[in-house]
């Protein structure tokens, strides 16, 4: 196995074109829990340029009934990305000052729960990010109401 490099001007580029939109590819879940991290999937899929088929724990999308856990859930994503050795993109949590386009963005309550993902598409006057359920493009992070946010660097991706 081997490492390529995250393309993340590829998803920025990904999340610019459908931030106020729905690509047709993907079903939208949006009526049914949030679209917030099927679409930053999707943004992650057009930096990384390839899933993950392991079953139940890898991150893939085939249709809205073929796909893994970590393709749609909040806290799935996270998991997945933290903790994956094997195909497909991975990362780990920075501080935000560390934070780069294309990178993840999650937003929890007091108690620790995460129930919002976001893709960092600028950094400068201050982070800005896009996202789906509530449809953002290049919204300033500090106007999303959370008490805690996390922020995913993704490192690279893994090829065979």
């Amino acid at each position: 196995m081997r490492e390529i490099p995250y393309n993340n001007t590829l998803a920025v580029a990904y999340a610019r074109r459908w931030a106020m939109s729905r690509n047709e590819l993907y079903y939208d879940f949006e009526n049914i829990g949030g679209d917030c991290t099927n679409f930053a999937s999707q943004c992650i899929y057009a930096g990384a340029q390839i899933m993950n088929f392991t079953p139940v724990m890898g991150w893939y999308y085939r249709s809205a009934s073929d796909r893994t856990a970590s393709w749609t859930g909040v806290e799935y994503l996270y998991n997945f990305l933290v903790n994956n050795r094997a195909v497909g993109p991975h990362g780990h949590l920075v501080p935000q000052r560390y934070a780069m386009v294309g990178d993840i963005v999650q937003f929890g309550n007091s108690g620790g729960d995460f129930y919002h993902t976001s893709v960092i598409t600028a950094t400068e006057p201050e982070l800005l990010v896009a996202a789906h359920t509530f449809d953002a493009l290049d919204r300033p992070l500090s106007s999303y109401d959370y008490d805690i946010a996390r922020f995913i660097h993704i490192d690279s991706v893994r090829v065979w």
